[in-house]
């Protein structure tokens, strides 16, 4: 506090910009100082207006920058579409990614087709269990006009308990369109407990294209981030030495993320200090362990 003798200028006991210095020295806040992060993610599917993820991380005060790190190619489309037209040789669906339900929505852009989906084959479905992760997934799922089940699961792992707790071994299989690259905890897990099922693959995963590119103009434009979140143990791989070279020295200083334990693992196992791993595999959960982890 300013002694007796001090003339104090009303300027500087109020200056202009005060609400922002307040803000800037108010660390206790979660949107105590903007910060940067970096979304190792694809867009979201479908759906109109910001990603989830960029928007539940500016409410906490934080900007967020999404690049995408994968590309996929579709395939046995014709294959796939037999067999959801054939509802009655199968004992119910397995979704543990939107891809695969983009998959079975592009088997439905055809107008005859999809009045017969939406007429019959669906209803079909829906009598039997529709098993999903996550609820990107899910509302996905709920717009081809199924009824999911799972979608507090949050894993695979978590999932196959759910179906073993459910399911019979005299069903008939379930079918799980998936990608090239999946985990095998789901299969294992029923296979190992003599619950049928039938696997296609539907998707191919690669790297996408630009993302070399991509890292590099956004460090060279923004600079190292606060924080940088990845989204499956491909980002990781695709992602990591890259971000490496560019963060240098400051990679220590960076607040790692994770999506999920999967994602943790692989983060782990490449010797990254994961800062927080989300509870759930949502844009709420995983804004909400960043944000603490950069107070």
């Amino acid at each position: 506090m300013p002694g007796a003798g001090c003339n104090v200028s009303p300027l500087w006991v109020t200056p202009p910009r005060q609400p922002s210095v307040l803000k800037l020295l108010h660390r206790g806040s979660e949107s105590s100082v903007e910060m940067h992060v970096l979304l190792l993610k694809e867009p979201r599917e479908g759906g109109s207006g910001p990603d989830p993820y960029i928007k539940e991380l500016a409410s906490r005060g934080h900007k967020a920058t999404l690049i995408p790190v994968l590309s996929f190619t579709f395939v046995s489309l014709n294959t796939l579409s037999d067999k959801l037209f054939q509802p009655e040789q199968h004992g119910g669906l397995i979704f543990t990614s939107p891809r695969a339900v983009e998959a079975v929505r592009m088997c439905l852009e055809d107008d005859e087709r999809r009045e017969q989906w939406n007429n019959d084959i669906k209803d079909k479905w829906n009598a039997k269990s529709i098993y999903v992760v996550g609820k990107a997934t899910a509302a996905l799922v709920e717009n081809l006009g199924l009824v999911p089940l799972g979608e507090d699961t949050g894993t695979a792992d978590v999932l196959s308990r759910l179906i073993l707790e459910r399911e019979d071994t005299n069903i008939l299989p379930l079918f799980f369109p998936c990608g090239s690259i999946k985990r095998e905890v789901l299969p294992t897990a029923l296979r190992e407990n003599g619950v049928p099922l039938d696997t296609l693959m539907v998707y191919q995963t690669a790297q996408h294209p630009d993302l070399e590119k991509n890292l590099k103009n956004h460090f060279t434009e923004q600079g190292v981030p606060a924080s940088i979140a990845f989204f499956s143990p491909s980002g990781v791989k695709f992602c990591l030495e890259t971000v490496r070279r560019l963060s240098g020295e400051q990679l220590k200083q960076i607040k790692f993320a994770a999506i999920g334990p999967t994602t943790a693992d692989a983060m782990t196992a490449e010797g990254l200090s994961v800062s927080c791993s989300a509870d759930k595999p949502t844009a709420e959960h995983l804004a909400t362990g960043i944000a603490k982890a950069l107070q």
